[in-house]
């Protein structure tokens, strides 16, 4: 009989990929915007999104599913 597969409970290559891949990625937008538009403010702006939407998509990836919690006997 095999077991369900389970998921990861907390690899921390996993939430530091996501921070560091969304300061990347939105600090590098906002280095274009600000080169586009010529204002020198946009990076910073973009690497603060980038890394609140990193920590975010970390407690969303790792958050406990509702279906592992423990019901209570409710009868």
């Amino acid at each position: 009989m095999s077991q369900p597969e389970e998921k990861p409970k907390g690899d921390p290559w996993h939430a530091f990929g996501y921070i560091v891949a969304g300061v990347a990625f939105y600090g590098l937008l906002g280095w274009l915007a600000d080169r586009w538009l010529g204002t020198g403010f946009l990076v910073a702006v973009g690497i603060l999104a980038g890394a609140a939407l990193g920590i975010y998509m970390t407690a969303a990836r790792f958050r406990a599913d509702p279906h592992d919690s423990p019901k209570s006997d409710e009868q």
